[in-house]
């Protein structure tokens, strides 16, 4: 039997002990999966990704470069994140009053093959239903329905989607 890894992981990232990674996936330049972690086959996690403490990725998920998720978030399977996209998991931030460990972040939930648009932020505690589409730029603070469209601050569901993310008319 062979010890050899069946994922790729480039030399300037880490990946620290007691993390699961499934093979194919490829984890590039500078990027860091911290313990814990379990990120499924065939995931591309870009430059710059930190995934955090205990976090679990499906299988066939691609996450664009500059992204953060942070412990409390669960991506399913074929879950696309674009560039510089943003999650939170605490909802009222105090430096003077920290707020570590699993107890203290809320959950957020993207369902399977939901996009999240370039520069999006995910308010923590919201579940992103499947195929779900989310512009650019747009900033979710609540749940997402499965197959809807979602753009501007705050976002709101501007129409339908199918599964390949076509705009749906109604």
């Amino acid at each position: 039997m062979s010890d050899k890894k069946k994922y790729y992981v480039h030399e300037s990232s880490y990946v620290d002990d007691g993390v699961t990674i499934g093979d194919d996936t490829k984890i590039w330049h500078f990027s860091h999966v911290q313990t814990g972690s379990i990120i499924g086959e065939n995931c591309s996690i870009g430059q710059n990704v930190n995934i955090g403490n205990n976090v679990k990725i499906g299988n066939h998920v691609k996450i664009q470069n500059n992204v953060s998720v942070y412990e409390g978030v669960e991506l399913e399977d074929y879950v696309f994140c674009g560039p510089a996209m943003v999650f939170t998991n605490i909802k009222l931030p105090r430096s003077e009053f920290p707020q570590r460990g699993s107890e203290n972040y809320l959950k957020t939930l993207v369902k399977k093959s939901a996009s999240i648009g370039a520069n999006a932020t995910i308010v923590c505690g919201v579940t992103i239903g499947e195929y779900a589409m989310i512009g650019s730029g747009a900033v979710v603070t609540k749940d997402v329905p499965a197959y809807s469209l979602v753009v501007g601050n705050p976002g709101k569901v501007i129409g339908k989607v199918d599964k390949k993310g076509e705009r749906l008319t109604e």
